[in-house]
């Protein structure tokens, strides 16, 4: 398949959904060795005014930003400014509490550091407040000896990785986002983690369509959900359309564009227009398998590798969020690709899935 024909079968699927009524707003963008081959975009970006979609157009997209979380500190230790076996209490000294001072950042990247809990009544406004978020995270009792199991730390990873990250190098992840990641990579303005109040009318607004039914039935059958997402701050719309929320530094969620992060998993991958930002040695370290067996909170079998979820034992890496974003990247196949959405949707037939299953194979 040539690359027009690629990028007009992704642009003729997402027009199909949007008018169909299943999505309303979509970015897919897709490169193959460091080329775009797909920049494709439908829908509304905010259905009570109409403004459209826009390639340029930023959506909240939760967990995906757990990759760009992994991203920055990969960069970091490229440079020698961090170590995966940091103890973080070396650098945060109240994170020792509770017998938790062998905890090393490698746990924390894998979900392996036992605190992916936070109490049952915290709020959405206690996220945007980073200094109570890290004090509830140094003040956990850890759930199991960090590095003897693992279990999805949902909330927990943003300031557990990004506070390690503050004391050691003095800024913050959004810092090291912005000035190491988005702006080499030309692409300032559309990888976030707070973002300012100045850009907001950017953004795409999230709607709810089967997600908050979906999180009931979950949170139902898996009894642990709550203790690591409590209610009041559930991964749904309408904690992803706050603005105190959205500006706030919450390195467990992310705000991008497709294109943007397709570009930088393109640039762990290979060079793109120049810039790689990992060795070839430290891309296969960092997506290699690093725990595996049973999830804590889940209950089903997990392999993760640093920082990113993994399949088929490393041959595609990357996060993926609530109600249907995606990125990562298929190494062998030098493809790195992302997917957005504003419409949050839940179900066996997932579009951004087979979009992504049809441009790998295309690209296979």
């Amino acid at each position: 398949m040539t690359v027009n024909a690629l990028q007009e079968r992704v642009q003729r699927a997402i027009d199909e959904l949007v008018a169909s009524g299943r999505e309303l707003g979509v970015q897919v963008a897709a490169y193959v060795r460091g080329e775009l081959v797909v920049d494709a975009c439908a829908g509304v970006a905010d259905p009570g005014s109409g403004r459209p979609v826009t390639p340029d157009t930023p959506f909240f997209s939760f967990s995906s930003g757990k990759g760009m979380t992994a991203t920055a500190v990969h960069v970091l230790v490229e440079r020698g400014e961090l170590d995966y076996d940091l103890r973080i209490a070396d650098v945060w000294p109240e994170y020792a509490q509770h017998g938790k001072g062998g905890t090393t950042l490698r746990h924390a990247l894998t979900h392996a550091a036992g605190v992916p809990a936070l109490p049952a009544g915290v709020t959405a406004e206690d996220f945007a407040d980073w200094t109570r978020m890290c004090a509830l995270v140094a003040g956990s009792e850890p759930l199991w000896e960090p590095g003897t199991a693992h279990g999805y730390h949902a909330w927990t990873y943003g300031w557990l990785v990004g506070e390690t990250v503050r004391r050691a190098t003095g800024r913050t992840l959004a810092q090291v986002l912005a000035e190491d990641v988005a702006e080499p990579l030309k692409v300032p303005g559309e990888l976030f983690f707070g973002v300012p109040a100045d850009q907001q009318h950017r953004l795409a607004v999230l709607r709810d369509g089967n997600w908050s039914a979906a999180l009931e039935q979950i949170s139902s059958a898996v009894p642990r959900l709550d203790l690591v997402a409590p209610p009041g701050v559930r991964p749904d719309a309408a904690i992803g359309g706050r603005p105190d929320v959205l500006r706030a530094d919450v390195p467990a969620v992310g705000t991008m564009t497709a294109r943007a992060a397709a570009r930088m998993y393109a640039a762990l991958i290979g060079e793109v227009d120049g810039v790689r930002l990992v060795s070839p040695e430290r891309l296969a370290e960092m997506t290699a398998v690093a725990v595996g067996g049973p999830d804590w909170v889940f209950g089903a079998d997990v392999e993760r590798a640093l920082g990113y979820s993994i399949e088929g034992g490393g041959a595609m890496f990357g996060a993926s969020g609530s109600g249907g974003s995606l990125a990562g990247a298929a190494p062998a196949h030098g493809l790195a690709l992302a997917a957005t959405k504003n419409l949050l949707t839940a179900g066996e037939d997932d579009p951004m899935e087979d979009l992504r299953a049809l441009i790998l194979e295309a690209v296979a």
